[in-house]
């Protein structure tokens, strides 16, 4: 991974580097290796999905997606996981959800936890997710890594670190300050 966190919206639509972060933002790093696949932005949200390099989004053995939900202030990251279970359970036939941790990171809620699929019906493959989401003061933001095979341990617990450091920073606020940027 890069050295320096890269908040999203830099890294998607070039705002000069030595502009200061200003408000509540996302600090996600693109991981070594990978590449934008695809990216999207509008009124309700801003969608990036990262590919290990050689492959797309159409055709991927692993991917990283970043969600941000803009002005979605209601929901917890219990409930947001509680509806994904059940979308999961209501398209995969013996989908499985397991929690990994929850608790306040830089004082806004969070919740880790593992999805799995035995067979995706439209890739005929396994898939396991292990997913991030933080209710933010702004929005909500969800990070996740996507897995169309099972991972092994110490793949697992690459991805557990690669999540820890993802982070939520405000500007306002002082004990949630955003890292200077050069």
């Amino acid at each position: 991974m890069h050295l320096i966190p890269i908040l999203l919206t830099i890294f998607l639509f070039s705002v000069p580097a030595h502009a200061q972060l200003k408000n509540e933002n996302l600090l996600v790093t693109v991981p070594d290796g990978y590449i934008v696949g695809f990216q999207d932005k509008n009124a309700r949200q801003q969608m990036t999905e990262m590919v290990p390099r050689g492959q797309s989004v159409k055709d991927w053995t692993e991917m990283v997606t970043v969600q941000i939900f803009f002005r979605m202030t209601d929901v917890t990251p219990e409930a947001y996981k509680q509806r994904l279970e059940k979308l999961w359970a209501e398209t995969c036939k013996g989908a499985e959800s397991s929690p990994i941790g929850q608790g306040n990171e830089r004082g806004y809620p969070v919740i880790v936890w593992l999805q799995y699929c035995p067979l995706n019906k439209d890739t005929g493959k396994p898939e396991v997710t292990l997913l991030k989401a933080i209710a933010g003061k702004d929005s909500f933001y969800v990070v996740q890594k996507a897995f169309r095979f099972p991972p092994d341990k110490p793949q697992v617990e690459q991805w557990s670190r690669y999540l820890r450091n993802v982070l939520v920073c405000d500007s306002r606020v002082a004990e949630r300050a955003c890292p200077k940027t050069k």
